[in-house]
């Protein structure tokens, strides 16, 4: 049969025929007398074989790969078929995320829609650079833009062209609040530190109160962050969450200044040093040290006291670190 008569009893095009033949995948099995390409009843079956894995998504190469080896693995190209299927709908969804939040913001005019479905194309881009090019462009007047603007950010991988988001959406103030504090609940952890960034940015007193009442959080950056808000505000309940924040190395130095400014503020020394004294108790030497350096910071007599006790500290940095600390103190 000749690719025409092949074309016509299969449905497929000439051109993509003969594209097949190109990359190898399917050749002729033979030559008309003139040279014209010639296909047997056997090319016929493998035609159809190559349209089925096409079918399912296969790319031309593993399509080749397939079937020059009968012995080929499937597990792996399924495996990548359901991946590439889970993106597919995980952009589908996000896009439909978006489109509801245009739809949401009741466009007024057409001119409203058709920027909305530009910006959406730009923070489609598949390179940073065309995000956030699009970012730059995009503006916060309507609340559909906002809103698509605070979706991209939720979901953007890259920090460059996050970065470029979460100005934007700081720009919309407390219009931005509603989708950025049901965002603290994802289980997306990148998500999470999105939306707890940008509320940090945006900085409203409503803004930093969605912060604030966050001290339980399951995640330890927004419950540390909480902690901190707290502080300021003179509040003695997150001294431990301070002083485990310290222990752990999670922003330990704002941590360390927090505690020392609410301990100022407040007269509250003893709870203070009643903390630290605990996560000594328990703590590795990292945080042994990291609690030495913040106890000198606490005023009075019970943080004297147990500085001089680290001087005999078993760890050696530990103790040079009370010592230095001490030295400047009044003996208590």
């Amino acid at each position: 049969m000749l690719i025409g008569d092949v074309a016509q009893q299969t449905g497929i095009s000439t051109r993509m025929l003969r594209h097949y033949d190109r990359v190898g995948i399917l050749r002729p099995t033979g030559r008309t007398a003139s040279g014209y390409r010639e296909h047997e009843e056997a090319d016929l079956v493998t035609l159809l074989h190559i349209e089925g894995l096409r079918s399912l998504g296969l790319s031309l190469a593993q399509i080749s790969a397939v079937i020059s080896d009968d012995s080929y693995p499937p597990d792996q190209v399924m495996s990548d078929l359901i991946d590439r299927a889970r993106d597919q709908i995980a952009r589908s969804s996000e896009l439909i995320r978006r489109l509801e939040a245009v739809q949401a913001s009741q466009p007024s005019t057409w001119s409203d829609v058709s920027r909305t479905v530009e910006l959406l194309r730009g923070l489609d881009g598949a390179t940073p650079s065309q995000r956030q090019q699009a970012v730059i462009r995009a503006r916060t007047s309507t609340d559909g833009e906002l809103q698509v603007l605070i979706e991209a950010l939720l979901q953007e991988a890259n920090n460059d062209v996050a970065g470029a988001l979460q100005w934007q959406v700081a720009q919309g103030g407390d219009a931005a609040l509603p989708r950025l504090i049901d965002a603290l609940a994802s289980p997306a952890e990148m998500t999470r530190r999105r939306a707890l960034d940008t509320l940090e940015k945006i900085g409203t007193p409503a803004a930093v109160n969605a912060i604030a009442r966050s001290t339980t959080h399951t995640d330890p950056r927004i419950r540390g962050r909480a902690a901190l808000f707290r502080a300021r505000r003179g509040d003695t309940e997150v001294i431990d969450d301070l002083v485990a924040m310290i222990s752990r190395g999670q922003d330990d130095v704002d941590a360390s200044d927090a505690l020392r400014e609410l301990v100022t503020q407040t007269g509250a020394a003893s709870s203070a040093v009643a903390a630290i004294a605990r996560e000594l108790a328990e703590g590795a030497v990292p945080a042994r040290r990291r609690l030495a350096a913040a106890l000198g910071e606490i005023p009075g007599d019970a943080a004297t006291r147990l500085l001089l006790a680290l001087r005999d500290d078993d760890d050696r940095g530990t103790a040079l670190t009370a010592r230095a600390l001490s030295e400047n103190r009044d003996p208590a």
